[in-house]
């Protein structure tokens, strides 16, 4: 590795995949009570967690302190490493922020090294398939300055779609109103979320079920994904068989499609909450 890759567990990738990705934890509570994230979403329970949710347990997560990115930074960089980290929307967290903020310091103390924060514009595989560039890119030996353009010019292309089972999650974390999440599930209506060019997430389209909204999600991968990039990534909260008929829908669309699925991950989960359903590829654009 020609320079180390960081992400965290955001970065929603399964143990298979982690070769060369160094990942930091993520902190929540569950009704008060701290609960730490590692990443590792192989052992993770996605029925045990997204059902709390449905029951109304109250799930709070917290940004990624600058401590913290410098306590797991400073050794690589003091042995002499150049550091990459994938991080969160800054439009959706502080973390890209106190990322930032860590690496300007290690970098005045350590001149000789870079420590490249990648604002993702995204979250779950969103900022995973960038970690999975990066260590790529590392292991063919590319030079930390020139993995680091690269990867911020792939930002751009990164597809990230999803719906939501109940819009209530949204409402509380600010992303929908009250009135529009009671109308909304009044008339079954599922929106079709995306993260923009500039990392907000946004409403595309509104769909009359969920069945509708599932087929959407592969509409605008038909629409937009790029035929030369083979990789797709499917995650959900707790519903594995929506999760199958999309990547189904994926495979008549491509057939040769390498499709990952696994569930959403907690730390963004709470904020989507259970039956949400996403869909990650590279694209023409966002």
């Amino acid at each position: 590795m020609s320079f180390a890759v960081f992400a965290d567990g955001t970065a929603n990738l399964p143990g298979s995949l982690l070769d060369g990705i160094r990942l930091l934890p993520s902190e929540y509570t569950v009704d008060g009570k701290p609960c730490v994230y590692y990443g590792d979403i192989d052992h993770f329970d996605p029925h045990e967690y997204y059902e709390k949710l449905r029951k109304g347990t109250e799930v709070k997560t917290s940004l990624l302190n600058t401590g913290l990115f410098l306590s797991h930074f400073e050794p690589v960089v003091k042995e002499g490493t150049d550091i990459v980290y994938i991080a969160m929307s800054s439009l959706i967290s502080g973390t890209f922020s106190a990322a930032q903020t860590a690496a300007a310091s290690l970098m005045e103390e350590y001149p000789d090294r870079l420590v490249h924060i990648v604002d993702s514009h995204g979250c779950g595989f969103g900022s995973g398939m960038l970690a999975l560039k990066a260590a790529e890119l590392s292991r063919n030996g590319e030079s930390c300055r020139e993995a680091s353009r690269i990867l911020d010019a792939l930002v751009p292309y990164c597809c990230q779609y999803f719906t939501v089972d109940d819009l209530n999650f949204l409402r509380r974390t600010g992303r929908l109103s009250g009135t529009a999440a009671l109308v909304g599930t009044a008339l079954n209506i599922k929106p079709i979320l995306y993260g923009d060019f500039d990392g907000h997430i946004v409403s595309c389209a509104n769909c009359h079920g969920r069945k509708k909204a599932v087929h959407m999600l592969a509409e605008k991968y038909k629409e937009k994904h790029l035929s030369e990039y083979h990789r797709v990534f499917i995650s959900h909260g707790d519903c594995l068989e929506d999760a199958e008929h999309l990547k189904a829908m994926i495979l008549e669309i491509t057939p040769d499609a390498e499709i990952v699925v696994c569930p959403h991950e907690p730390f963004s989960g709470a904020h989507v909450g259970p039956g949400m359903l996403g869909l990650f590829f590279y694209g023409k654009e966002r």
